[in-house]
C-alpha cells in the first residue's frame, strides 16, 4: 500500500512542480511521478543539509515541502541543461 502512495503522491508533487516551472506541457503523468518522487529524495538531501530533514519512512508536511522544493530543483537543473536557462 505504501507503494501507491508513494506514487500517487509523487505524481501529484511532480505535477505541481512541472505547473510552477512550466513544463507541464512537455510531460506525462509518468515523468511527474518520476520528478516528485527522485524530487523527494533531492528534497530530503537538502533538508537533511540545514537541518530540517525528514524521515523518509514517515509521512509529514515538512516532508512535502522538500519533496516539492527538491522537486523544483530537479526541473530546473534539466531545463538548465537542456536549454540553458532555467526559465
Amino acid at each position: 500500500m505504501n507503494i501507491i502512495i508513494t506514487l500517487i503522491v509523487g505524481g501529484i508533487i511532480g505535477w505541481l512542480a512541472s505547473i510552477v516551472m512550466r513544463t507541464d506541457a512537455q510531460q506525462g503523468i509518468f515523468l511527474n511521478i518520476v520528478v516528485g518522487i527522485v524530487g523527494a529524495f533531492i528534497g530530503n538531501f537538502l533538508g537533511g543539509m540545514f537541518g530540517m530533514g525528514a524521515s523518509l519512512d514517515s509521512f509529514s508536511p515538512i516532508g512535502l515541502l522538500w519533496a516539492f522544493i527538491g522537486a523544483l530543483v530537479l526541473l530546473a537543473l534539466v531545463n538548465m541543461i537542456r536549454r540553458g536557462s532555467v526559465r
